[in-house]
């Protein structure tokens, strides 16, 4: 039985579920069974029943330093106080700008052009709107196409959605997505590659469809390509060894940009800043979000190369130079927020922290292999992957079902599909890892 706490906030007795359309949910079951969280703090949740819940998610892949670090609430607080909303159009603010300068010290080589969104989604449809500007920019406007990855996720808004891959998400919008997009094969191969650690063998070659589809619809027609260097949202799919490098290459030999989502692995989820530090492969762009702030106030982001940006800068004869932006771009609060977070990040070395713990994360997280029902469990940085066999006829019933035992028991996982997906806050002791993985295990032993 997990610990109650009683001091924790309740929920109002008076408390209506039924306005809130609720996202990603099924809003009928949990409005029938709701899962209220009141407070959070450093690596626990505390539920609506006064009951501590050990979050394994790091929220949504986001509260990378965990949970209301006292730094980012101070300096959330200070600014809220000072300069509360400034305009983005026209006018600026001191610490849109020292974010931009800090964020551009973390990406690689000269991705040093920072343009401020407010989530992952509005992050990626401004790079892909940024490709086609460059593309115009350059006297190539026939550059129109994208090319995505089945499975990958990349937001909600049309332009994410259409590069996306993921068919529940794509299912109810057919017909009206954008134009001239393909995808590649995503890399998931369970017969070859199951129980890998880290980066698996076998599959490199399937970034060679990329040649397929250039040789289809020619080079001279395609702006980019955008991949997550690891699918997080889709459960976990690593990229074979070679894999990047390869999509890098051929990238390179056709004149085509190269777009990193990096929504969930930036800021040190795999132990380096960002995945392309890690796998050693430099995109044209990075799409960002999430761990920029903690996920304290929403926040978004896109590193573009200096080639990128002054090609679009020069095109321009005066004025505005790219027609594109939002209301809340680089806002203060979500500023100070992220500027009070980097300074955590350094301060306690979480990203260091996070490669040095990644041996013990994969030994944990491959204790789970051979438990009942485990088809795979897959592991790199800290995120961990455990795939169930499904029910027949009830496609993800089986893990949606762990995912409950494991609430119940005081663990908070993340359900994809028939995958349970692991990436807890860079703060996770080792007895936390051993926790989460308990709960996992004794769960997978009570399901049928």
């Amino acid at each position: 039985m997990t610990p109650v706490d009683p001091a924790a906030p309740a929920a109002p007795a008076s408390l209506s579920l039924a306005e809130h359309w609720m996202p990603f949910t099924a809003n009928r079951a949990f409005k029938r069974a709701p899962r209220l969280l009141v407070s959070a703090k450093d690596m626990h949740y505390v539920a609506a029943d006064g009951r501590r819940v050990l979050d394994g998610t790091a929220g949504l892949w986001c509260v990378n330093a965990g949970h209301a670090r006292e730094p980012i609430v101070r300096a959330i607080a200070d600014q809220a106080a000072t300069l509360d909303y400034a305009p983005g159009f026209q006018m600026g603010h001191p610490l849109a700008f020292q974010l931009a300068q800090r964020v551009a010290a973390l990406t690689p080589d000269d991705l040093d052009r920072v343009f401020f969104t407010n989530s992952g989604s509005e992050a990626v449809d401004t790079a892909l709107k940024m490709a086609l500007a460059y593309w115009k920019a350059r006297g190539e406007p026939e550059r129109v196409r994208f090319v995505g990855r089945w499975r990958g996720y990349h937001g909600v808004g049309f332009g994410g959605t259409s590069v996306g891959g993921i068919e529940a998400n794509r299912r109810q919008f057919e017909g009206q997505l954008l134009p001239n997009v393909d995808h590649l094969p995503h890399p998931h191969n369970l017969s070859r590659n199951a129980f890998s650690r880290g980066q698996p063998a076998h599959g490199a070659e399937l970034a060679d469809e990329l040649e397929t589809i250039i040789a289809r619809r020619g080079a001279h027609t395609i702006a980019a390509v955008i991949v997550e260097p690891m699918a997080g949202s889709t459960g976990v799919l690593i990229p074979p060894k070679g894999y990047l490098r390869r999509l890098r290459d051929i990238c390179n030999q056709h004149g085509i940009l190269l777009i990193f989502d990096e929504v969930i692995t930036g800021f040190g989820r795999l132990g380096a800043p960002f995945a392309a530090q890690f796998f050693g492969v430099r995109p044209d762009m990075i799409a960002m979000a999430k761990g920029i702030t903690n996920a304290a106030v929403p926040m978004g982001a896109v590193a573009a190369s200096t080639e990128i940006h002054d090609t679009v800068m020069d095109s321009a004869k005066s004025g505005i130079e790219l027609f594109h932006g939002y209301t809340y771009s680089g806002h203060p609060l979500a500023s100070a927020a992220g500027l009070a977070t980097l300074d955590l990040y350094e301060r306690e070395g979480l990203f260091a922290r996070a490669a040095e713990l990644a041996p013990y994360w994969a030994d944990a997280v491959h204790r789970l292999d051979g438990e009942r029902h485990v088809i795979d469990v897959r592991d790199i940085g800290l995120v961990g992957a455990v795939e169930l066999a499904p029910r027949e006829g009830a496609p993800g019933a089986r893990a949606f079902d762990l995912f409950l035992d494991c609430l119940e028991q005081g663990v908070l996982v993340r359900v994809a599909g028939d995958t349970i997906a692991l990436s807890p806050p860079l703060i996770v002791s080792t007895e936390q890892i051993d926790e989460i993985v308990h709960a996992m295990a004794a769960g997978l032993r009570r399901l049928d």
